[in-house]
């Protein structure tokens, strides 16, 4: 039923893009014949509009991985500095969420640690919908952060970094056979604000795999067995992933995660002062409108690097607005 869900919105997306090309080329023929630039001028934008509609779904036909179609687990992780990672930390979150908002994705939190006074050290979060894993894997790697620090009382430029950690969730069509006692289980208190059980009894669970260090952890429900479950089920997909980017050999690049989380190691840079401007480093798509990133609006970076995997090239640069 999924992929028959999937083949259906293709095939109508086809049909709609269609049509619209057809509805606004008559549009401006009309405009041009009656000498009316306003229709033309309205028909030309809708045609820009299109046009970045085609693209993606041009770069979404490459999305043709094993688990591109899949659901997608994201981490975030807060670098060396303190309050000020932290807050970035939790600013990448919001980004991400948003993202996910805005393509109709379902997102679940399964763990988050809070800073000791702001953001978050850490947290998981399972985003659900079609192709989540394809758009978001472009997004592994560690981002940095320029700005005047709300936390610094003679207002000076910080530099904080954080890392985003992106693996498919599995299905039964993946088996992942692992070895218990390769596994050592933890079970702690989950940390929250309080309520029922929160905080009262040990229903927190941290997997390590021994042999890789790969280390899962979910307090995302008040059973430690539906936790164990959970957590299971993403060590399974963690192991899965780290053997995706052996085969594609690119281990060392996307999992930065697991590198220092700081200078040569960044994918991206969002510079908030003294001007405004968010670069990607490996495709060098860049633009001015850093509120508009930070809520969300990671189209043009995913889509460039994921044409440059696929054809060495990117599409056009996002245009300054200065």
């Amino acid at each position: 039923m999924q992929e028959r869900t999937a083949l259906e919105d293709q095939l109508n997306s086809i049909g709609r893009i269609e049509r619209e090309l057809d509805d606004q080329i008559t549009m401006i023929e009309l405009g041009e014949a009656e000498k009316d630039q306003a229709v033309v001028a309205e028909a030309e934008a809708s045609l820009k509009k299109l046009k970045v509609d085609v693209q993606r779904r041009e770069i979404e036909a490459l999305l043709s991985g094993e688990a591109d179609a899949n659901d997608s687990y994201l981490e975030v992780h807060a670098g060396a500095g303190g309050t000020e990672s932290q807050d970035w930390a939790n600013m990448l979150l919001r980004m991400y969420t948003r993202w996910a908002e805005q393509h109709g994705y379902k997102i679940d939190y399964l763990e988050e640690t809070a800073g000791e006074e702001a953001g978050i050290k850490s947290a998981t979060i399972e985003i659900k919908g079609r192709n989540a894993y394809g758009w978001l894997k472009t997004e592994n790697g560690v981002h940095r952060l320029v700005r005047i620090s709300p936390y610094d009382s003679n207002a000076r430029r910080h530099t904080s970094f954080a890392s985003v950690a992106v693996y498919p969730v599995i299905d039964d069509r993946i088996k992942v056979d692992i070895k218990e006692s390769d596994v050592r289980v933890d079970t702690m208190r989950a940390q929250g604000a309080g309520g029922q059980h929160v905080n009262k009894t040990e229903s927190a669970i941290r997997l390590t795999h021994i042999p890789t260090n790969i280390v899962v952890f979910c307090q995302q429900d008040r059973s430690q067995h539906r936790n164990r479950a959970t957590a299971w089920q993403m060590l399974r997909a963690r192991l899965y992933e780290a053997e995706l980017k052996k085969r594609e050999a690119q281990a060392a690049a996307d999992r930065a995660a697991k590198t220092d989380i700081g200078w040569g190691h960044q994918i991206r840079s969002y510079v908030l002062q003294p001007y405004q401007m968010v670069k990607d480093l490996r495709t060098g798509v860049q633009t001015s409108d850093t509120g508009g990133v930070l809520d969300g609006d990671l189209d043009p970076f995913m889509q460039a690097t994921l044409a440059q995997k696929a054809f060495g090239t990117g599409p056009d640069k996002v245009e300054d607005v200065e």
